[in-house]
């Protein structure tokens, strides 16, 4: 039994939201990931076998990993596909924006979405949803993922025997891509009960997993190797890494969206690790893509939106910067500086005032003691 976190107000939105539409387009963000996908191809199943005219847009491409999902190939692309985009877009009475919080993570697609006068519905599980952009907002930070979210979504609605068997796959992809198959964020007992409902209906995990994992080119196993032999620099006393690489270095390793996948967690491996930071220069567009991940209490969202204009989950974040390389390395240095005392191993405050108290405590023992001492050698001189 899942804990209760949708509530009731929520649950009567989606509902009338989804059952007085007929025609929906669902959207996610730019550089579409696997929660992204997952999310929106899981609704776009259930949308389907409610009856609905449905469509996914997404901004641009995303990657090869992610294509083995079924109806994948019926995806819009924005970039390339701008006729078919706005003729499904301009149909819609209903836009579900998936697995994103304002229109800018989705650039031009979020003007063109803007523009439309139907209904727009968020669900997502992003900090601070932009609460002037859409009509109605189901946020819930607290959750692993969107597709997770949908998952509760569907339950509290009772329209868990509407999930197909496609769309329990894609909700299934898009919870173990967004928590490292299940290495970070997924504390959550619930999360497990979901995976098991999914079990039930017939999804073969371990193939996901290898549909995910084992679906890359062997320039990405070389590109590895490059970026942890020679880009990867380690600061041993803040527990943290940085490795930055250039557009001509992905070109020289064929690079495809999506073989940088997971890299950027590789770094937390290290004994101690607390924090790992990937600069990357897009290969599309004149900015610096930022990537962090951390451990335990380290917030790389607070870090990422005071350094890198971004922000996201406590241990995973990210964002982007308009800079050249080399100045975007400066910046990351001076966030390392900055935040050296939440790094490295320095004592608090408090720890300083206890240590003192017991030196302080310990200096007076021993000035008795040898007083003490003192005392008994008078009397033996005495004596």
């Amino acid at each position: 039994m899942l804990k209760k976190k949708i509530t009731p107000q929520e649950v009567a939105i989606v509902k009338k939201d989804f059952e007085t539409s007929r025609n929906v387009v669902i959207v996610c963000h730019t550089s579409p990931d696997g929660d992204a996908i997952g999310s929106s191809l899981g609704l776009y199943e259930y949308m389907k076998r409610k009856g609905k005219q449905v469509t996914v847009i997404v901004p641009n491409y995303f990657p090869d990993f992610l294509h083995w999902m079924k109806d994948a190939d019926k995806i819009v692309r924005f970039d390339w596909q701008k006729t078919a985009s706005y003729t499904a877009l301009k149909m819609a009475d209903l836009i579900c924006c998936l697995d994103f919080n304002d229109m800018r993570r989705i650039d031009d697609l979020g003007v063109a979405v803007m523009r439309m006068r139907c209904k727009r519905l968020l669900i997502d599980h992003h900090l601070d949803p932009n609460r002037q952009q859409f009509g109605h907002i189901i946020s819930h930070p607290e959750m692993s993922s969107t597709s997770e979210l949908l998952f509760r979504l569907l339950d509290a609605m009772g329209e868990l025997n509407s999930l197909t068997f496609a769309g329990a796959e894609d909700i299934y992809a898009g919870m173990a891509t967004d928590t490292g198959f299940f290495s970070f964020n997924s504390n959550d007992p619930d999360i497990f009960l979901i995976i098991s409902e999914l079990l039930r209906r017939g999804i073969d995990k371990d193939k996901i997993n290898r549909n995910i994992q084992n679906n890359y080119s062997p320039d990405r196993l070389r590109l590895i190797g490059y970026v942890l032999y020679e880009k990867l620099q380690v600061f041993p006393e803040l527990h943290a890494s940085l490795f930055a690489i250039k557009k001509e270095e992905l070109t020289q390793f064929h690079y495809l969206k999506g073989d940088m996948e997971g890299i950027v967690n590789m770094p937390l491996q290290i004994k101690g690790h607390k924090l790992s930071i990937c600069l990357r220069e897009d290969t599309e567009r004149p900015l610096i893509r930022v990537s962090t991940r951390s451990v335990d209490d380290f917030p790389c969202n607070e870090f990422c939106t005071e350094f890198f204009n971004g922000g996201g989950h406590k241990n995973a974040a990210g964002g982007t910067l308009e800079c050249t390389m080399e100045e975007a390395i400066d910046i990351a240095m001076k966030g390392l500086e900055t935040w050296h005392d939440r790094l490295a191993d320095v004592p608090s405050k408090e720890e300083d005032k206890k240590d003192a108290k017991e030196a302080t405590t310990m200096e007076s023992v021993t000035g008795i003691e040898d007083d003490k001492k003192e005392d008994k050698s008078e009397e033996t001189k005495e004596k």
